[in-house]
């Protein structure tokens, strides 16, 4: 993957009709999990313990940070989180692909300086498979 702004990375709803720009993102993490399962027992080689393949509980989560771009993006996000309903989202990485799948808003924070523009921050949570396709 060659050198990327951190500013092209992308994170789109859709709205009913078409996938939208969320905000202006200043931050964002974009974190795959991946829980174990383990099966050591008495019969493990020298004790070493053994994990299953492919047997965890896979996550995706993002989160992200900004100022909002219009009153649209805002209601959007705003209406997702408080009726806590799996959206459909795309998260964009430029030359190295794009997470599409169900998210939650885990959470959605509003803060501002009195000299300053009003911020957000959210973290989105995987609610079900999430599909990559590389760019």
């Amino acid at each position: 993957m060659a050198l990327q702004k951190g500013r092209d990375m992308l994170l789109k709803i859709h709205d009913g009709t078409a996938y939208v720009t969320v905000a202006g993102l200043r931050a964002r993490t974009v974190s795959l999990n991946a829980k174990t399962v383990d099966v050591t027992d008495s019969q493990s080689p020298n004790g070493w313990r053994e994990l299953m393949a492919g047997a965890g509980v896979k996550a995706l989560s993002v989160s992200g940070s900004g100022v909002f771009k219009d009153a649209a993006s805002d209601a959007i996000m705003r209406e997702a989180f408080f009726a806590q309903t799996a959206r459909n989202w795309q998260i964009i990485v430029p030359d190295f692909g794009q997470f599409s799948g169900a998210f939650l808003i885990a959470s959605l924070d509003y803060a501002g300086d009195h000299d300053a523009e009003a911020t957000f921050a959210l973290t989105l949570a995987s609610a079900g498979e999430v599909v990559f396709d590389a760019l």
